[in-house]
């Protein structure tokens, strides 16, 4: 009897180990992953906030160029109509921005994917187990 609880103790040891280092690596996929969204939404707030500075000051030299190219006859129908076409632009993009972020994050899926495949091979080879 004796040898048995310490084969039993050893067998729950070893099971507790090995699920130990299960959760350790999952976890460790989950900081991957977490590192790489985070390396993702540093670049891409870098570049729109760039392309948002470039895209402004060009905005802003065109009006001038069309308001003094219109100066002498067309000067507040320009202005009225850039404004009309800066205002369709915006909300445009305001309506896109928020499609967006309404959308659903992929954050974390392939660490789900690995769990759930866990989870299913766990399950899986309990019933089989001798009792």
């Amino acid at each position: 009897m004796p040898g048995d609880n310490a084969g039993l103790f050893g067998q729950l040891q070893q099971s507790l180990g090995s699920v130990i280092e299960l959760l350790r690596v999952r976890l460790a996929l989950l900081g991957t992953e977490l590192g790489l969204e985070k390396q993702r939404l540093a670049a891409g707030l870098f570049w729109g906030a760039t392309a948002f500075m470039c895209l402004t000051v060009a905005a802003v030299l065109f009006c001038g160029f069309v308001i003094l190219l219109l100066w002498d006859s067309y000067r507040l129908a320009a202005i009225g109509v850039l404004a009309l076409l800066f205002l369709t632009g915006g909300l445009a993009l305001l309506q896109a921005a928020q499609r967006k972020l309404s959308a659903e994050s992929n954050l974390f899926s392939t660490s789900l994917a690995e769990l759930q495949r866990d989870h299913a091979s766990v399950t899986q080879s309990a019933p089989n187990e001798p009792q």
